[in-house]
């Protein structure tokens, strides 16, 4: 049975912490939960039933009593859960916060613990975004998604040689390389994963219906 409110999240935390060797009481100023073990400096628990922006002020305010925080929800399911999961697991780490989750079962579990955090740096990632900076023409995203959707650099090229069908008619994939710059003009009309392509013999490609209406749709994606 899914978790309905956020004192059903407390006896599960309070039950983790105590066989950890802590007392625990809920309520304890503005704190949904606060512990000590021994001399130690208080943990202080954070209830929501969901992740939200509120409840990442609330735990950040509390760093200032404390640098053990922790925000504890019910553990969310299914594949987009799971998803929100482990991009809020990451951004507690960030925080410096740390993180429970419970189960249906009424079961809590310790995703992270507060500290310090330092997220490696991915030189292939790094590496792949500025690629794409640079293929990109222009700027033709301004920051956002335009009408049909995100312009990626890919999509840039697949237009610039419909564009070049359009005006020339079917053509060898080696002769639309040339004429518009993009390499892999035959790759991407091979490929054809806009449906906007079509192979009417071997290296000779035409453009479909759908890519002419992909032409009026993209009108914008290159720049003048």
């Amino acid at each position: 049975m899914a978790i309905q409110s956020e004192s059903a999240l407390y006896a599960p935390v309070k039950a983790l912490l105590e066989r950890q060797g802590y007392a625990v009481k809920g309520e304890v100023g503005a704190a949904d939960v606060v512990a000590r073990r021994g001399d130690g400096p208080p943990l202080i628990v954070e209830l929501k039933l969901r992740f939200s922006l509120s409840l990442y002020h609330q735990a950040i305010a509390r760093l200032s009593l404390s640098d053990l925080v922790y925000v504890a929800v019910p553990k969310p399911g299914g594949r987009t859960a799971r998803r929100a999961l482990k991009d809020n697991l990451a951004l507690c780490r960030r925080l410096g916060l740390g993180l429970i989750t419970v189960r249906a079962d009424g079961r809590a579990e310790v995703q992270c613990d507060p500290g310090p955090y330092a997220p490696r740096k991915s030189k292939k990632r790094a590496d792949r975004l500025l690629r794409e900076f640079d293929r990109l023409r222009g700027d033709p995203n301004d920051g956002g998604a335009t009408r049909h959707g995100i312009v990626t650099a890919y999509r840039q090229d697949a237009i610039a040689c419909a564009l070049h069908l359009a005006e020339h008619g079917a053509c060898k994939g080696a002769e639309v390389a040339r004429a518009t710059g993009v390499a892999a003009a035959t790759r991407i009309m091979a490929d054809n994963h806009y449906g906007w392509f079509e192979r009417l013999r071997i290296g000779i490609y035409g453009l479909t219906a759908q890519g002419r209406q992909g032409l009026a749709d993209w009108a914008d994606a290159l720049p003048d």
